[in-house]
């Protein structure tokens, strides 16, 4: 049987890959990118944040680090609220931050067998990780990290892909797909007009499918790959959050009653994991900033940045 890594490199060898459509330039630190992808059918969005020296020509290349943006939001979102831009520019690395959909589960969508549109981990791992670095210097010292859906998406990428990032890193992510009630919280997020099985099927029909997109079933891909993990363990107003927040955040505590298995099975496994659980706090960006702050002295130094 083919490991994850190893059918994406075919899925790669198969495809010819995406190409730019469009490139503009931000600021003297960002580029902005159109790109035809095949396997989403469509042109996609994606915000680049290049070190100084960085040169498309340029003889050597960049660690690069990945930052996936949550389901309500969009490829803008790391560049506009936080200050990541900030902190990559005192390093030398290469910031990708793409489109990644509204609820599109960063996965390929499995649509009853037929397979298609949205692949969005197919357009992410394959596509554009190809296109950077061909045309773009990427480099091969990988680190991923996301917010809530995205944080989400940061350990299930790691996990499905083992050895391809050096660091993973989620902040307020749901780290199980099939703990008891997960299943159906995250396919009423789908949304009203969504056919909630068209992701991943049944969660007991198609388990096997839903089993290989659970960061629990699946944490033993990690192994290697050095971790960060950040929740509150009380979805309420915390010291963060302004006098006008709501009193409790569903969100936030579905995203802990989520860490806590994915927890107890890395301990099972024997697999270090760094976490900063706080007493309390909402699914906000307040919070967000903060994590991305503690840790990103870790993800730079797993890249040698």
């Amino acid at each position: 049987m083919l490991s994850a890594t190893l059918t994406i490199s075919l899925t790669a060898a198969l495809l010819s890959g995406a190409t730019v459509a469009d490139e503009k330039r931000l600021s003297s630190q960002m580029l902005e990118l159109t790109v035809k992808s095949k396997a989403m059918r469509k042109t996609l969005k994606v915000r680049l944040l290049v070190p100084k020296g960085w040169s498309r020509k340029a003889k050597r290349t960049w660690p690069t680090v990945w930052a996936l943006h949550g389901g309500n939001d969009r490829y803008t979102a790391w560049s506009k609220k936080s200050d990541i831009a900030t902190l990559a520019a005192r390093r030398q690395v290469l910031v990708v931050m793409p489109e990644g959909g509204f609820a599109g589960g960063y996965t390929d969508w499995w649509h009853y067998g037929r397979g298609g549109s949205p692949a969005w981990e197919t357009f992410h791992l394959t596509e554009l990780r190809s296109l950077l670095e061909k045309r773009y210097r990427a480099g091969k010292k990988r680190a991923v990290l996301g917010q809530s859906s995205g944080g989400y998406g940061a350990l299930i990428y790691a996990a499905r892909h083992p050895g391809m990032f050096r660091f993973a890193a989620s902040y307020s992510g749901y780290a199980s797909t099939l703990t008891n009630g997960a299943p159906d919280v995250l396919m009423t997020g789908l949304g009203p007009f969504t056919d909630k099985y068209a992701m991943w099927g049944h969660p007991f029909l198609q388990r096997k499918i839903w089993a290989a997109h659970d960061p629990v079933s699946m944490a033993a891909g990690l192994r290697g790959t050095k971790l960060f993990l950040s929740v509150a363990r009380r979805g309420v107003k915390g010291p963060l959050d302004p006098p006008t927040a709501q009193a409790a955040d569903p969100a936030e505590a579905f995203c802990w009653y989520t860490t806590q298995p994915f927890l107890k099975r890395l301990k099972q496994l024997r697999i270090p994991i760094t976490t900063h659980l706080y007493p309390k706090g909402t699914h906000s960006w307040a919070y967000w900033k903060y994590e991305l702050h503690r840790s990103w002295p870790l993800i730079m130094k797993s890249l040698d940045a």
